[in-house]
């Protein structure tokens, strides 16, 4: 594919096209949509393979960014501002788009769990045309989080993703969808105010780029991601060069804590949670395949891309709190998943124990920590789909995924069981799959600088193996209730995503560095920033 290709702008926006297209067929098409969403999430994953393959990590992802002029407004900004020659001011935000070894792993997930969840969507009867349209516009939401390079951008993108959720989980969820529908909006649209907030402060104080011209300095503020990392060397630059703020002391640690907040409820951080389980519950199971295999890991690159990267000394200095947070996680998800008689809510509590182990990789602030929080970022992404879209098949087939109605399904979902069964493996991290590698890199990096949240972050690991068992075994085996004799097993267009998901949960396990080699130059600033305040 030649140089010059817009690949991010086609990973993007095909998906929109898609769900543009799709409003166009008539209502009564539904199974034609089904195809054509299919289609248009399989060619964006196609063209975010193809990145993949090119993509050389020694290098960066430098040749794919792509930059147009998009807002440009004058601001009156003179009066009380020290004059040193400044002439005029403006607010500029870009269509910023690029690519490093964090982003591309996350572009990767979208695009596959997105496929999997179109193909694991055949139950779905009701309004199909409008229902694979979300499908679409959600993808694309996905992927502009993970591509943006300019924080008005990444804010649009991240907002164009709770809209189709809305409307997913209160048409198509259970009987609660409503309630869940609104405790999902009213949750992430505070998150949502609060990234806003500290996005302005950063702006204010780091995003300025100042222009000489024959009349004087034009200083331009704007959410270019590149100009806020060159101006992060000089904490006083902003004043110098004319500006508002200085980005000192407590205004750091301001946005610090908000930016914590504000994607604390996307991983979800305890106590932040409690909107995340009503949906996991509630929302049809293909929905929640991208909900907690993509969406929750939105919250997770948020805190890297932004908390990490742009303020490095407060992360560093936070770390030990982020650490207690991230055990916190692990244990209370553990010991709540071991007492559920759900099992979307026993997946549900699962997610909050596996995304504490994601917070105590980014607490060890060490290399192999960071790769050990992103892969186990990934790894889980592709486990809790796997494990609900298994859901959607067992629901569908049984009416009901409370355990002590199921039992014994083994012998008539011998397939489906054995699915089941490497997803719960993974899911309690057995060496060979993806959910060992994450776990075993977080830990390692957090052991070498505190080794009693490590501890006590590998007791909630061994938990796992007590919910996840009790949930399998009360599952597959054990006397099959009467009226589930008859049941048939997966469809072809259950099976396939089944494979594919497994596919990739065992490929990943035996031959990680597919990940680890992006992640390896994708830390690397950060790294050389906090190596260099120990240093100092």
């Amino acid at each position: 594919m030649p140089d010059n290709v817009p690949i991010l702008s086609f990973i993007v926006l095909i998906p929109l096209a898609g769900a543009l297209m799709l409003l166009l067929l008539p209502k009564d098409r539904g199974r034609l949509a089904r195809i054509a969403a299919i289609v248009f999430t399989g060619l964006s994953l196609l063209f975010a393979v193809w990145l993949y393959a090119d993509y050389q990590p020694a290098f960066g992802g430098a040749k794919y960014e792509e930059r147009a002029a998009w807002l440009s407004i004058p601001l009156n900004l003179e009066a009380g501002l020290r004059d040193q020659g400044v002439v005029s001011y403006r607010l500029a935000f870009d269509y910023h788009l690029g690519v490093d070894g964090i982003s591309l792993p996350l572009v990767l997930l979208a695009g596959a769990v997105s496929l999997m969840a179109a193909l694991g969507s055949v139950h779905i009867r009701k309004r199909r045309k409008v229902y694979y349209a979300l499908l679409l516009l959600l993808q694309t939401g996905m992927y502009g989080v993970f591509l943006a390079r300019d924080a008005g951008l990444f804010f649009i993108f991240f907002e164009l993703t709770l809209i189709p959720m809305f409307f997913l989980i209160g048409i198509w969820g259970d009987y609660g969808r409503e309630k869940a529908a609104n405790r999902f909006l009213v949750y992430n649209g505070l998150g949502s105010a609060v990234m806003l907030l500290a996005f302005l402060l950063l702006v204010a104080t780091l995003g300025f780029r100042a222009d000489e011209t024959a009349d004087g300095t034009i200083l331009t503020y704007s959410g270019n991601y590149d100009v806020m990392l060159a101006n992060l060397s000089d904490p006083n630059a902003a004043a110098n060069a004319g500006g508002a703020l200085s980005f000192t002391g407590g205004l750091k640690w301001s946005v610090f804590v908000l930016l914590l907040v504000a994607f604390g409820i996307k991983v979800p951080i305890f106590p932040l949670h409690a909107w995340m389980l009503r949906v996991h519950a509630e929302a049809p199971p293909p929905v929640v395949m991208i909900h907690a295999g993509v969406l929750l890991k939105m919250g997770v690159y948020g805190l890297i891309r932004f908390a990490g990267f742009l303020l490095p000394a407060q992360l560093e200095a936070a770390a030990p709190a982020i650490a207690a947070l991230g055990v916190i996680n692990v244990l209370y998800g553990a010991i709540l998943a071991c007492v559920q008689k759900e099992f979307k809510l026993v997946l549900a509590y699962s997610s909050i124990s596996h995304m504490g182990i994601v917070l105590l990789g980014l607490a060890s602030l060490s290399e192999i920590g960071f790769a050990g929080a992103l892969f186990q970022t990934v790894s889980h992404g592709l486990i809790s789909a796997l494990l609900f879209l298994v859901v959607g098949s067992l629901q569908e087939r049984t009416g009901t995924t409370r355990l002590a109605e199921l039992g014994g399904l083994a012998r008539c979902l011998p397939f489906t069981s054995g699915i089941l069964l490497t997803a719960g493996l993974a899911a309690l991290g057995l060496p060979g799959l993806s959910g060992f590698v994450g776990e075993l890199l977080a830990f390692l990096g957090l052991f070498a600088t505190m080794r009693w949240p490590t501890v006590l972050g590998v007791l909630g690991v061994l938990l796992a193996a007590v919910y996840v068992l009790r949930s399998v075994l009360a599952i597959a085996y054990g006397p099959l209730p009467a009226r589930f004799a008859g049941l048939k097993e997966a469809r072809f267009t259950e099976a396939l995503p089944m494979v594919a998901l497994t596919g990739l949960i065992v490929l990943l396990g035996v031959y990680p560095s597919l990940l680890t080699d992006l992640m390896e130059h994708g830390f690397a600033g950060l790294l050389r920033e906090l190596q260099t305040r120990a240093g100092g």
